[in-house]
């Protein structure tokens, strides 16, 4: 079992002043692969004061010593992307390929786009020719908490770092215990490529003790966090006390809008996206609106392409997915599958109960529910796992209103031949990204959402300002 039990403070790694350990529970074993240590409100402070000296200096830095420093980052990634790969697979059950392509190639992915987005950032600009005196200044916000999930651990991280060390933040990194191994590998890096002291830190441990801490402390100036919405919600109460400037990437129950006229391989590969990564996605496309001309044959798609999908080891090569996260994410999801039998839903595929031969691990069946209507509580709730509701339709204005109605607005999915039909459904859904046809969202385009999903936006340049104020300075020569 992996002895993780220290923290990264002020440029070195440190024995944690609070003495309360967990393990970290490999999700296809539910074995202890390694144990941790929750922090302490003292642990919290020494991080959150070593990030305040370190904002004296770091937040004047030049923006040529933040790109050469991510860019030594980024070739360090590169030798250790075997490693966080491996050690996702460990903490969070990704099986072996995903996780190399996918979970830490988003990581690398990012990191590579901040680079990018640094160099031509105009950190100081006219506000326009009609004003030449006026002057915009792009500014650090200060010391920020990021909080960060286990479902896509790297990629969430790097969300968060990449962008507050590029705009001249500090930060304290908390991971999520869940699936912290991944992220303390990135330290390893950081300590390694020699950032300032005190530029980033990291502290692990639980919401309720160490999140609290972080984000009730005093001196943090700005919060970054990703995860459920009832979290976010909490996070933001404890912002208002004194005003310190929040982005929530929350939750999500994204619409699927099959039209008739869709391509062939609409159906399967709306499964797949909602299956992905064990169902744990905000993103996933959980509800399949589908036109009803074409209803029952993709029901019989739905049922022949579930019922062949893999679920297996994750430590093994191959297209499968892996396990759920922990035994308490299991049980919800088995709950919420039952909720669905017994609110009258059609069971498709899968069900209660784990996959064949898959004793142990928390492993759960591919599940499709068909004759599902918007009011029954698997087409409102977020089930974190590999759950689709189907949901006929019978026209566009239908079908944008099934869509809409939902607390949640992060992503929607279009799936049509025609163009005119495309713009005007994406102009009408309540969501903050539009997938249309499989086209996938850029890695740098603007990621969040709209309603109970969230507050403001990750990656490329919206990313970089989520941790940028604007000064206005009048009388500049």
């Amino acid at each position: 079992m992996l002895d993780k039990k220290n923290f990264y403070i002020n440029g070195q790694w440190v024995k944690p002043n609070s003495s309360e350990e967990i393990n970290v529970i490999d999700p296809a074993t539910e074995d202890n692969c390694a144990v941790i240590t929750l922090g302490n409100k003292n642990d919290v402070d020494m991080a959150v004061k070593a990030a305040k000296e370190a904002y004296e200096y770091w937040a004047f830095s030049s923006k040529e010593e933040r790109i050469g420093l991510l860019e030594k980052l980024y070739e360090n990634y590169k030798k250790r992307w075997a490693d966080i790969a491996e050690a996702i697979t460990l903490e969070m059950g990704a099986p072996k390929d995903f996780a190399t392509k996918l979970q830490a190639g988003t990581g690398a992915s990012h990191i590579k786009s901040f680079i990018r987005y640094l160099k031509n950032f105009e950190f100081e600009k006219p506000l326009g020719e009609h004003a030449p005196n006026q002057r915009l200044i792009y500014e650090p916000k200060g010391v920020c908490a990021l909080i960060t999930p286990w479902n896509w651990p790297m990629n969430q991280v790097c969300l968060k770092v990449m962008p507050a060390i590029a705009s001249g933040c500090t930060m304290v990194l908390k991971p999520s215990e869940l699936a912290p191994l991944s992220s303390m590998i990135l330290a390893e890096i950081i300590d390694e490529v020699k950032f300032p002291k005190g530029v980033f830190n990291l502290v692990n441990g639980d919401g309720a003790t160490t999140g609290d801490a972080l984000t009730s402390h005093p001196d943090i100036n700005m919060i970054s966090f990703t995860g459920s919405t009832r979290a976010g919600a909490l996070i933001s109460q404890n912002a208002a006390k004194d005003f310190k400037r929040v982005s929530l990437e929350l939750g999500g129950k994204g619409a699927n809008i099959i039209f008739k006229d869709a391509d062939p391989e609409a159906i399967e590969r709306g499964a797949l996206r909602c299956f992905r990564n064990s169902g744990q996605s905000c993103n996933a496309p959980t509800r399949m609106l589908v036109e009803k001309s074409m209803y029952n044959e993709a029901i019989d798609r739905l049922k022949k392409y579930t019922e062949s999908f893999e679920v297996g080891d994750p430590k093994k090569e191959g297209e499968h997915i892996g396990p759920v996260i922990s035994e308490a994410q299991y049980s919800k999801i088995q709950t919420l599958i039952q909720k669905g039998i017994d609110e009258g839903a059609k069971l498709v595929a899968g069900g209660t109960g784990k996959p064949d031969g898959l004793d142990k691990g928390y492993f759960v069946k591919p599940t499709v529910f068909a004759d599902v209507n918007n009011d029954m509580e698997v087409a409102r709730t977020e089930i974190f796992g590999p759950v689709l509701s189907v949901i006929p339709f019978e026209t566009e204005e239908d079908a944008i209103k099934i869509a809409n109605d939902t607390t949640y607005g992060l992503t929607n999915y279009i799936q049509t031949q025609d163009s005119e039909k495309v713009q005007r459904v994406a102009r009408k859904l309540r969501s903050g990204m539009v997938d249309v046809n499989g086209a996938g969202i850029a890695v740098d385009a603007p990621f969040g959402g709209f309603k109970h999903s969230g507050i403001g936006r990750e990656a490329g340049e919206h990313g970089l300002e989520e941790f940028l104020e604007v000064k206005a300075v009048g009388g500049w020569s």
